[in-house]
């Protein structure tokens, strides 16, 4: 099991492409993996009510209708495959030279990756993601998704939209279909999202994503370190004018509510 499983690149062309992408470096890949291997991990993903179970749902405003599961242990060997693959020094030192960035590190909890099913009427919002893991102080840098999809429809949505880093024009839109990559650069202007699902009840898009870290800063690091961070669509007014808000009004309440909580532990313990 390794490199093999992966279909040929031509890693000059690739690597050309994704530096000279705009807004930032991304890129799509197409017939990715071996399509044996491919269509093995494709069957091995649970339904959605099955994967409930397993993983976390997500309901609010910005990501809803979303199944995300992190545990290896519950990976079927197909996707345990995959992640190792993913995971492999050759494959991690392959897009460190792709991408440019030195010494990426695959990371082995998949915080925030992993099998990922969203269902009809789900989303992702744009946003860029979290760029820093306190505990291991380690920076995020590149994600990849593989998409497992087959007789995916263009009006089912779910394409995954590159943005410029005011969310006013759009340099890339992706669809989820079978066996293609997509990925990019992460920072803090990689924009991007996932746009509504409008597929049937009985369809969900299924992927899996693994995000890359150095324990180096990026060019360019404050020493800031933040939470996903979404903005609004252009068409998207009522989002980012009222939902949007409102939603950030009842995090920061709760987080509040925890660090009071937390405040009046420490000193009962006293």
């Amino acid at each position: 099991m390794g490199m093999e499983l992966i279909n040929p690149i031509d890693r000059d062309n690739l690597r050309a492409k994704i530096r000279n992408a705009e807004p930032f470096p991304h890129f799509c890949i197409d017939n990715f993996l071996n399509v044996d291997f491919a269509n093995e991990v494709c069957n091995s993903f649970p339904e959605y009510q099955s994967a409930k179970g397993m993983g976390k749902e997500f309901s609010a405003v910005n990501e809803k209708y979303k199944i995300q599961i992190t545990d290896s242990k519950k990976f079927p060997p197909a996707i345990a495959r995959l992640n190792a693959l993913l995971a492999s020094p050759e494959y991690v030192n392959m897009w460190s030279d792709l991408i440019g960035i030195p010494n990426l590190l695959a990371d082995p909890e998949l915080s925030g990756g992993g099998i990922h099913e969203t269902n009809s009427g789900g989303r992702l919002d744009v946003h860029v993601d979290f760029n820093f893991i306190e505990s291991r102080q380690w920076h995020r840098r590149l994600n990849i998704l593989i998409y497992f999809n087959k007789d995916w429809q263009q009006d089912y949505g779910g394409q995954l939209d590159i943005w410029d880093n005011d969310v006013k024009k759009c340099y890339g839109s992706f669809a989820p279909i079978f066996n293609r990559a997509c990925g990019f650069a992460t920072s803090e202007i990689s924009f991007h999202g996932v746009t509504p699902l409008t597929c049937p009840p009985t369809v969900a898009r299924k992927s899996f994503a693994t995000y890359y870290y150095t324990r180096e800063a990026p060019p360019g690091w404050t020493g800031q370190n933040h939470s996903t961070i979404f903005k609004a669509r252009p068409d998207e007014w009522m989002r980012g004018h009222v939902l949007m808000p409102a939603e950030s009004t009842v995090i920061h309440a709760k987080q509040g509510l925890r660090h009071i909580k937390n405040a009046i532990k420490k000193l009962g313990g006293k």
